[in-house]
């Protein structure tokens, strides 16, 4: 990919502001622990790989212009941090996974002085960020095995190099297929009510040179129908033990109608996003976003001043019509509960 999407600066966080792609490409610095939380709550970074990402570089901002004298002091201090970043987003696992990833760190070079310490996190936030290129690639190289010659896919919200370090999920699998000399195209959802699909999802998708269709969310039953789609693939922000999956609201509107016209449902996600501590998608929690959101999501008022608003951030995908998860170790087939362990322990 042309840009990264969230990267340590000299001591700052520089990541893309997504909030006003497609119009202007632009990139902020984060330097406190405040400006991280609010880049991840207000969606200026997003994709549960990029909300990990930012947990990990945002815990080590936390800290590291931290003058504590005894490693008792740091790790508080730390865990002061890693607790306020989690109150950001509820529902993508990776940011908890990360979090966890480097308090363990911490606690695992506890003999260090506090400046190697520092550097010691950096550098797991890095081995973060590698690793998530690293499954990106993967996950595009094994997804794109599931496509045949002049294949249309169907995407909702965005799940590409934007929603991670800098290849995607689910666009990873599109990419990858791109990039090997297979002939696909792509309808993407407009995914209300802040329009990543439309926003995001295009553009990443036309700077790379695949032939993509913007559609509205309602119009997906639509092109199913007229036989225009053949495969729909998503990503996912937490997948249970049983397969069950999350994903950005209208997700669940998709796969049940993908089952309607008999068209495979894959999900598109690195293992972070596996949560084998939750036995069902009925335990994954579900963020509520605010209802300006949805009566003045771009400054201008569409509903009356007012009404009331329900606004969940995510659906639930049943396991049921899922096909296949694809990770980067390979492509998981029901039965979920069975299939994603080995995944994981791959």
């Amino acid at each position: 990919m042309a840009f990264s999407t969230i990267e340590w600066d000299n001591g700052k966080i520089k990541l893309i502001d997504q909030t006003l792609l497609p119009n202007e490409f632009k990139h902020i610095y984060c330097d406190d622990l405040p400006s991280i939380w609010e880049a991840i709550k207000s969606l200026r970074v997003r994709g549960a790989p990029a909300i990990g990402i930012a947990g990990a570089l945002g815990a080590v901002l936390g800290i590291w212009n931290s003058a504590a004298k005894t490693y008792e002091l740091f790790l508080a201090e730390l865990k002061e941090a890693t607790d306020y970043l989690a109150t950001s987003r509820p529902t993508a696992v990776n940011l908890f996974w990360a979090l966890d990833r480097i308090t363990n760190t911490a606690k695992e070079n506890s003999n260090l002085s506090i400046s190697e310490l520092k550097e010691v996190l950096l550098a797991e936030a890095q081995v973060i960020i590698e690793e998530d290129k690293a499954m990106c690639r993967a996950i595009g190289k094994h997804g794109m095995a599931l496509l045949n010659e002049n294949d249309t896919i169907l995407t909702h919200c965005n799940a590409g190099g934007l929603a991670t370090s800098d290849y995607g999920t689910a666009l990873a699998v599109m990419f990858s297929a791109h990039e090997a000399g297979k002939k696909i195209s792509v309808f993407a959802d407009e995914t209300r009510p802040l329009l990543q699909g439309a926003r995001l999802t295009t553009w990443e998708l036309m700077q790379a040179g695949i032939d993509v269709t913007l559609i509205c969310d309602n119009m997906a039953a639509q092109v199913m129908k007229e036989g225009k789609i053949q495969n729909v693939i998503v990503g996912a922000d937490r997948i249970a033990a049983n397969g069950d999956t999350a994903n950005k609201i209208g997700t669940y509107n998709v796969a049940i109608l993908a089952d309607a016209h008999d068209i495979p449902f894959y999900v598109a996600a690195p293992t972070s996003t596996l949560d084998f501590n939750l036995k069902t998608g009925s335990e994954i929690p579900i963020e509520q976003r605010s209802s300006e959101e949805v009566t003045e999501g771009f400054g201008k008022m569409t509903a009356p001043d007012g009404v009331k608003v329900y606004s969940p951030a995510f659906d639930v995908t049943p396991a049921s019509l899922v096909t296949a998860i694809i990770t980067e170790n390979g492509v998981a087939h029901p039965p979920f509960t069975d299939s994603l362990k080995l995944m994981r322990n791959a």
